[in-house]
């Protein structure tokens, strides 16, 4: 690939101060507001007056669908979505078919995401064979892969065992990886279909109980304290999950926390309208839940936003409520979600944006070249956003292969106008460009 320079100009880095970005072979060759010509040479120059420079989003948690279920999403149209929304690096969970418990598998998405080149793709290893919690998968082998996967879920079904979780935690430590849980305890949920509370009686549907998920969390942040391991919690929901996690951390154990888009901005109350576009797992829940997660997500005890972009085709979810599958489009929405619950909400500003959707998830997934700040020499994955544009939301002129966003119809804040990734612009002017072609060379 042609080495091409370009040039960022006035863009305000973190919302804070404004400064000209230089990015030259896929790093940040220069920051200032004097750059001289020599300096700047024939780079092509990306007006960026009024937009805000972030470091490239990383979500912890995507569904991409590929292999076995490419009706709903692949990794192609995936990553163009996540582009779109700001996102350098996404991880792919393992709940595709064939399920990515093999070695085999996780290479198959590794390489995928290569060959698109729209963004960084990290296949997520199944903690258990087919995700039936009854047998380890080939957790070594994955960390081993060309893929070196270090984040391991069955997200969509919990470990629900205690003895396989604390084995699962024994396993990976030994190479620093991350037992990411999806909090269910399944017999305190069967047939549920939203949040119990009053509108689940009100409505007369099987409720779903805040502690089922945190007697999950509960058990496991003290299975993570004896085992000395990493535990991560998958899309937390409830005020009360926030509590044992601040809990947990105020004691040193090793857990982070992530929260969605969705469970930052809706509520049950939506579910009154029987449209199955709200059905998701875990469920939505009440206001009050809804703001003790923003307050964790602004004070730290939650560490990440995690979108748990989950399409599906249309006749899974346009159908009656009950046979309608769980999940919510999320990549494309995801900065203006927070935009509105987070930042304009004066909770937190664009520099903790950039913590919780940017470096803390790069953390947590070990990418060493995501999440880093905007300084000379570290790896040009930027994303510039109007801060000060709204849009109405529209699934079908989405990337994705999903209608299924919550969001439909909705006015929303900030537009991703560019994405760098590696230095080469997958985004330009609010729309796709072209992907990273080098990066299949590398």
């Amino acid at each position: 690939m042609t080495s091409v320079s370009y040039l960022i100009r006035s863009a305000s880095l973190l919302g804070q101060t404004t400064a000209d970005v230089l990015i030259r072979d896929g790093i940040i060759a220069a920051v200032g507001t004097d750059l001289g010509a020599d300096v700047i040479g024939d780079a092509t120059v990306i007006d960026a007056a009024g937009l805000i420079a972030l470091p490239g989003m990383v979500d912890l948690h995507t569904h991409l669908r590929e292999p076995g279920r490419e009706d709903s999403e692949t990794v192609e149209t995936g990553t163009r979505a996540a582009a779109l929304g700001g996102f350098t690096a996404v991880h792919a969970m393992a709940n595709s078919s064939p399920v990515a418990d093999t070695a085999g598998v996780v290479e198959q998405v590794f390489s995928l995401g290569r060959e698109s080149g729209w963004v960084d793709v990290r296949p997520v290893g199944a903690v258990t064979v087919g995700l039936a919690g009854t047998q380890l998968a080939e957790l070594g082998a994955m960390a081993d892969s060309r893929a070196r996967v270090r984040v391991f879920s069955d997200d969509g079904i919990c470990v629900s065992d205690p003895v396989m979780m604390r084995r699962a935690l024994e396993y990976v430590k030994a190479f620093d990886g991350v037992i990411a849980q999806h909090a269910q305890e399944p017999r305190l949920t069967e047939g549920a279909q939203m949040n119990e509370g009053i509108v689940s009686a009100d409505l007369g549907l099987a409720g779903w109980p805040a502690v089922a998920e945190e007697s999950i969390i509960a058990r496991d942040v003290l299975l993570a304290q004896h085992v000395g391991s990493r535990l991560h919690v998958c899309h937390v929901s409830t005020a009360g999950s926030v509590e044992i996690i601040r809990w947990a951390k105020e004691r040193g154990i090793s857990v982070t926390a992530e929260v969605t888009p969705h469970h930052l901005l809706l509520t049950e109350e939506l579910v009154r309208s029987y449209n199955p576009v709200y059905k998701v797992n875990p469920p939505l829940r009440a206001d009050a839940d809804v703001h003790a997660l923003r307050a964790a997500l602004a004070d730290g005890t939650i560490d990440i936003v995690g979108t748990d972009h989950a399409p599906h085709p249309s006749e899974a979810k346009e159908c009656e409520w009950a046979s309608a599958a769980m999940g919510m489009t999320g990549l494309e929405t995801a900065l203006s979600v927070v935009q509105e619950t987070m930042i304009e909400t004066g909770l937190m500003s664009w520099a903790d944006f950039a913590r919780v959707t940017s470096t803390a998830p790069a953390q947590i997934g070990q990418l060493a070249d995501q999440g880093r700040p905007l300084e000379v020499g570290e790896p040009a994955n930027i994303v510039l956003v109007d801060a000060a544009a709204r849009w109405n939301v529209d699934p079908a002129a989405m990337a994705t292969k999903g209608r299924n966003s919550p969001f439909a119809s909705m006015e929303l804040p900030g537009k991703v106008v560019a994405t760098f990734f590696h230095g080469h612009p997958t985004v330009l002017n609010g729309a796709l460009n072209t992907p990273y072609r080098a990066v299949t060379a590398s």
